[in-house]
């Protein structure tokens, strides 16, 4: 159809995070596939201002992406035939094969056996039909086929329903009308058959065959090679790799791969840190007369954020900032150069002069509770600060590793059918505590013996997790990074119960790092994508240092024994090839949304004694 129809609606994180491009979006009535970014209409996505990403997006696509932008969106009015229902994210319906709820025939949408029925008033009540009659004389609802095929590379397909049902030998006479029927209650694979009705002579086929022998062992022998298909960019490609077959929603069908930094000051004001963050668009009207500048200025789709400040005092910044300006002799990152994106921020966190700004505010805690002294540095609140997420790929089958393994680029999947020259992006509000822990104390105990031999078992355990898997040894991140990841997992359990968020909602990001640059600090914090950010639960809890120190010692109690010990507490990384060492679900893990690791690199044997008798006396930091 040439009209798009509006089919449903979703927040503009959830397009980063959870249904991005390439990803199925389970609808009530329907099962669609996220397009790539050709099909966008940019004009509607508004730019945001991010050069720290745009320059770690550029490493990872090229240097033609010119920009990052958020899902393209128009205000709506109460008519919904006017211009705003018909921009958003595309999608298409997948899979394409469908499932009459009354008959149970199994067939494309494509073969004019199902129309599709749209409701503008109630888009989640768009839905296809059959043309047999039910209960009423209605045509009943068609839902999408429960299985669809997925590769390692990243490739999605339809089921090959009829190549299936004929166990690879399709009869080229007669016509075959495939129905899709449950036996049982229970759902499971095997309980589901694929019919052939035109082969009902055939002994074979006339019982059906049963979905069970699309999963498993027998999966490479009863199904075809992959076909390369990507369905959100409508093409096809070559493929070595053996599809699987996957239950459509499956958790396992769609991982983004992402990058996401915090928005840091450029500016000890609001007016000059609002205009820097525009300054790549604003340059450009510097050299025109200050009316015709104004007009142009004013249109701009990032006006609402310099009203405020009324445009002679934004025009006179702009003036400032370019006469300023040293000409930018450096050339883009390249493909094989990485961007230091914790480096900025930690010099942000720590730097002794509190800031406030819209979007990035801190505050300096006056001391640390008395116990934490000789290890704690110092604590700094953050009541307000900025995230931005950028979507550039997406794996299937298997997850990227959170940054762990540095994804094979075979194995990601791209946003667009050509190199793309923009990529979609989120930005969230909240708030955070940040914590910068002594660097002499912390030293000394890196260098400490005990460190050193649990340090052989954590390496023996890095390197054997990766042989295993047939990947090339890579930097093993160090014993201070599994100390302070060990600890900030263990705070956001703790923190959880105080702050009233949820132990998911509470982000991580460990900032550990030796040598000249050293870094040594945790910032623990929330973000939402409302345009207010978050309740302040998480500040509250720093701004008494004896209230903090008290929340740390319960969280520090809490790891020394956990209810899986002593297996937990006695696991060998070495022995069992794992990237953890004392962890577990029940004592460390946390929740996907809150881990930058995936829960690696994880053990709390390096905060506090535990009750392994296997390990060296005086490992714990905290002891």
């Amino acid at each position: 159809m040439n009209d798009p129809i509006r089919v449903g609606e979703l927040r503009t994180s959830q397009l980063l995070h959870t249904f991005g491009i390439g990803a199925l979006v389970d609808l009530p009535n329907l099962s669609v596939v996220v397009r790539g970014l050709d099909a966008w209409k940019s004009a509607h996505a508004a730019p945001l201002q991010e050069d720290r990403l745009l320059d770690a997006v550029r490493r990872k696509l090229g240097p033609q992406v010119k920009e990052l932008r958020s899902p393209p969106w128009v205000p709506s009015t109460a008519n919904v035939f006017d211009e705003w229902a018909k921009i958003g994210v595309p999608v298409s319906a997948f899979p394409r094969w469908l499932r009459c709820t009354k008959c149970h025939r199994l067939s494309s949408a494509d073969s004019g056996a199902f129309d599709l029925i749209s409701t503008p008033y109630s888009p989640d009540r768009t839905r296809y039909v059959h043309g047999c009659r039910g209960e009423g004389n209605k045509r009943p609802a068609a839902v999408p086929a429960r299985f669809v095929m997925a590769c390692e590379a990243g490739h999605l397909d339809d089921f090959p329903w009829v190549y299936f049902a004929h166990r690879g030998q399709v009869p080229d006479t007669g016509e075959h009308t495939l129905k899709l029927v449950e036996q049982g209650t229970t759902g499971e694979a095997a309980s589901v058959l694929v019919i052939c009705e035109g082969c009902g002579d055939d002994p074979k086929q006339s019982g059906g065959r049963s979905m069970g022998e699309a999963f498993g062992p027998e999966n490479a022998v009863n199904l075809p090679r992959c076909r390369g298909r990507h369905p959100h960019l409508a093409a096809f490609g070559n493929c070595d790799q053996e599809p699987r077959t996957m239950v459509l929603g499956a958790t396992n069908s769609w991982f983004p791969t992402q990058m996401r930094v915090f928005s840091l000051p450029q500016g000890d004001t609001a007016l000059k840190d609002t205009v820097a963050g525009h300054m790549n668009t604003l340059k450009a009207m510097a050299a025109l007369p200050k009316e015709i500048a104004e007009h142009a200025i004013r249109q701009m789709i990032f006006w609402a954020d310099l009203d405020e400040f009324g445009f002679e005092a934004v025009w006179a910044e702009i003036q400032a900032q370019t006469a300023d300006t040293e000409p930018d002799d450096t050339a883009a990152p390249s493909q094989d150069e990485e961007v230091d994106l914790a480096g900025p921020e930690w010099e942000a966190f720590t730097q002794p002069k509190d800031m406030d700004l819209p979007d990035f505010t801190t505050k300096h805690v006056g001391r640390v509770a008395r116990n934490h002294r000789e290890r704690l540095a110092e604590v700094v609140l953050v009541p307000r600060l900025r995230v931005v997420s950028a979507l550039y790929g997406f794996t299937r089958v298997d997850a990227p590793e959170f940054d762990v393994v540095t994804t094979d680029d075979n194995r990601i999947a791209p946003l667009s059918a050509k190199a793309p020259e923009w990529v979609p992006c989120a930005e969230q509000r909240g708030e955070g505590i940040f914590l910068r822990f002594a660097e002499e104390p912390l030293t000394a105990w890196e260098t400490s013996p005990a460190v050193k031999e649990r340090e052989k078992q954590l390496i023996g355990g890095h390197e054997r997790w990766r042989q295993a898997r047939n990947l090339p040894p890579a930097d093993w991140p160090g014993m201070r990074y599994v100390l302070l990841h060990s600890l900030a997992h263990c705070l956001i359990r703790e923190l959880s119960l105080e702050a009233g968020y949820s132990a998911s909602g509470i982000a991580e990001k460990v900032y550990a790092r030796g040598g000249s640059d050293r870094m040594a600090g945790i910032l623990l914090y929330t973000a939402a994508p409302d345009s207010e950010g978050t309740l302040g639960g998480l500040v509250a809890l720093g701004t008494d240092p004896d209230r903090l120190g008290l929340l740390i010692d319960h969280a520090l109690d809490a790891a020394r024994l956990c209810s899986s010990d002593p297996l937990c507490a006695e696991h060998d990384p070495d022995d069992h090839a794992r990237l953890h060492g004392a962890a577990c679900h029940v004592c460390l893990f946390a929740a996907e949304t809150s881990c930058e690791r995936n829960n690696h690199y994880l053990d709390r044997a390096l905060l506090v004694d535990t009750i392994s008798q296997d390990l060296p006396a005086g490992l714990g930091y905290f002891r």
